[in-house]
């Protein structure tokens, strides 16, 4: 909503304003302006960037819109899924716990928690990590290790989609000038013509000016920005259970193992202790 409601704002200020300074409406109107600098930005973004990141690109603003499922509960779920499974480690044994991290889609642990399910490279971080602890005999600061070169890597991947709209909303003025550089060359043509055309015709070009900053500025370099803070919610699910899986390994009880991941929330998303409690306890 932040996206939508934001971009409408950006959108009503900057014309209402034009209006109300005497501007004309319908000499913004360039449709063969919004062609050369939207095509341009497109093709150089495909250009630019392999088919999983335009793709992870697109997936980002359709969240951006619909809202970002790495919010209070998504958290509280992931901290009562790593309960359970820690829980029933610690009652049953590790080995009790196998076949739910090999098949999580059949178990019934896993399947409380469809949320948590969604996010599948989540669900592969957890599970990964179960199974060394459960067929290893891996040192609390060794796994701890081997997560954070994950993580490094996950940081990478999920902040990739942000970058690559980032440079487009650099590249947008330069393609704006370009616009209007086409525009003047055709101004030229009418050299001969009345004042009144040339001054249309000019008018145009500086519109493609106009359009490039605008968009760059006003439109793709804040949805960067969001698809930034989107990706650093979803990190910070995995530093989540990071924290936990460490925890436990270091031999807290389960209760208090996801304590440690709670505190790794940020604080705008982070339950309280009586919350997460009460959300155990209802699962």
């Amino acid at each position: 909503m932040g996206l939508i409601i934001g971009s409408i704002i950006v959108l009503v200020c900057v014309l209402a304003g034009y209006v109300l300074h005497g501007g004309n409406l319908m000499v913004l109107w360039q449709p063969t302006e919004v062609l050369i600098i939207g095509g341009a930005a497109v093709g150089s973004f495909i250009i630019a960037n392999p088919f999983h990141t335009i793709k992870d690109v697109f997936a980002g603003v359709m969240r951006l819109i619909t809202g970002s499922p790495y919010n209070k509960a998504f958290y509280m779920d992931l901290l009562s899924l790593l309960y359970d499974i820690f829980d029933k480690s610690r009652k049953q044994g590790v080995m009790a716990i196998e076949e739910d991290i090999d098949n999580p889609e059949q178990s019934q642990i896993f399947a409380r928690y469809p949320a948590v399910m969604k996010s599948k490279h989540l669900t592969a971080f957890v599970t990964d990590y179960l199974r060394i602890i459960s067929s290893g005999n891996m040192a609390p600061h060794e796994l701890e290790g081997l997560m954070d070169q994950e993580l490094d890597t996950r940081q990478h991947e999920l902040e990739e989609p942000a970058h690559a709209v980032n440079k487009i909303a650099d590249a947008l003025p330069g393609l704006g000038i370009v616009a209007a550089v086409l525009g003047i060359v055709i101004t030229m043509n009418f050299m001969t013509e009345g004042p009144e055309k040339i001054g249309l015709s000019v008018a145009a070009a500086l519109v493609g000016t106009f359009l490039g900053i605008w968009m760059g500025y006003g439109f793709v370099g804040p949805t960067s920005i969001a698809l930034e803070h989107h990706a650093k919610y979803e990190l910070r699910a995995y530093e989540c259970a990071k924290a936990s899986i460490i925890a436990t390994v270091s031999g807290q009880a389960p209760q208090m193992a996801i304590e440690f991941g709670r505190k790794a929330l940020p604080s705008d998303k982070r339950p309280s202790f009586q919350e997460l409690n009460d959300h155990v306890r209802s699962k």
